[in-house]
């Protein structure tokens, strides 16, 4: 059964309007979507002319180049999206081009979504058929519903059908995005299955089905850290290939994750200029990174580890609120001082324990370290 679903052009846009409502001007959004925002490097990708399959936007080399960065030969160079192993950026790509889904697993704050988008961005050039799930995430969101003003005016009917992401992705030949499968309840979650093993969605009130068109695959991203998860059933779980997403290996890898990640967020919100807080950044990642292993860096102190994740993603977090601190507030330096009440926001999740922790961590650890005094006192000034 067609669907019937808006159009982009090859870059993912589509008409826009300024805020008074007028054409020709669009306004300058906050979160570009992936293939918005990269618009010029999958440009270039796709003059690329290895094979790629069945509405493909670029081929799989091309895919993998996109996310993981790289020179192309006409000298376009292609920033980095994932910073991580080659091999399970490559084992993602491949398992699209063959007809399982993908479960991008990993604790939070691994770049799941992140990794999710582009993929999505470079194969179908649409990054925007998601469903985002939560614990009131209904069956609805998943296959399709109505609209009901035209479903008690004319019955069932094609015209009254709303297709799902799922749905239209189906018909389309395109990635759809399923994000935090877990924290959806259980038996939404199996709405998936059939859609995955059969690819066909049945819709009875019209005795018809959607069938996938070649293209088609679904990506879910999930976690089992958090509180509140709803664990897979197995024959869901047999449906997906499972890539698992480390955290960063080392910490100047994290470092310039965290950097690159800041600079782009800094960019769209004018703040000041990464490489003038870099030491900073530095000593965030360094003091996550302790606290998430116990230990410290040089093996010598065992730390505990508060309830929190302290993620990467959390340490992105805390430097952008420290640079607009520094922005607007400060001397447009990213200092201690920026980002020692989003650190202590991050570590101290559980007011009991976890405070407990964190002044054990500054005392015994920070306190003594050389070159930390400026740290040790903005984190025990915000502490207090």
């Amino acid at each position: 059964m067609p669907v019937t679903t808006g159009t982009t052009d090859s870059a993912g846009t589509t008409g826009a309007t300024d805020s008074a409502g007028t054409a020709g001007s669009a306004p300058a959004v906050l979160r570009p979507h992936a293939e918005d925002a990269f618009a010029g490097e999958l440009s270039a990708l796709a003059a690329d002319d290895r094979p790629r399959p069945a509405r493909w936007r670029l081929s799989p080399w091309a895919v993998a180049t996109y996310l993981l960065g790289g020179t192309l030969p006409d000298g376009t160079v292609i920033s980095p999206k994932y910073v991580g192993p080659r091999r399970i950026v490559e084992v993602a790509v491949t398992t699209l081009a063959t007809d399982r889904a993908l479960l991008l697993l990993g604790v939070p704050g691994t770049a799941k979504t992140w990794v999710s988008e582009h993929l999505a961005a470079a194969v179908s050039g649409d990054s925007t058929l998601l469903v985002q799930g939560t614990a009131g995430t209904a069956e609805e969101s998943v296959r399709y519903g109505w609209n009901y003003a035209q479903l008690l005016t004319n019955g069932p009917s094609r015209a009254a059908l709303v297709p799902s992401p799922v749905m239209r992705a189906m018909a389309d030949g395109k990635i759809a995005r399923v994000e935090e499968l877990t924290r959806i309840p259980a038996d939404v979650q199996d709405t998936l299955i059939t859609i995955l093993s059969e690819k066909t969605l049945p819709v009875p009130e019209l005795g018809e089905e959607v069938q996938a068109v070649r293209g088609f695959s679904l990506i879910a991203t999930a976690n089992d850290r958090d509180k509140g998860v709803n664990e897979l059933s197995s024959a869901l779980r047999r449906r997906f290939n499972t890539v698992v997403l480390p955290l960063p290996e080392t910490a100047e890898a994290e470092v310039d994750i965290v950097t690159r990640r800041v600079e782009q967020l800094g960019r769209s919100l004018d703040l000041p200029a990464v490489p003038d807080g870099v030491d900073e950044i530095r000593r965030v990642v360094t003091v996550f990174r302790e606290l998430r292993d116990g230990v410290t860096t040089d093996g010598r102190t065992k730390v505990k580890s508060p309830s929190g994740t302290l993620s990467t993603a959390e340490a992105i977090s805390v430097v952008t609120g420290g640079l607009a601190l520094a922005a607007h507030f400060g001397d447009g330096v990213l200092r201690a001082g920026d980002v020692a009440a989003g650190i202590l926001g991050a570590v101290v999740r559980d007011p009991a324990a976890d405070r407990v922790i964190w002044q054990e961590y500054l005392e015994a650890v920070v306190r003594e370290r050389e070159g930390w005094k400026d740290f040790y006192r903005a984190c025990r000034e915000v502490s207090a």
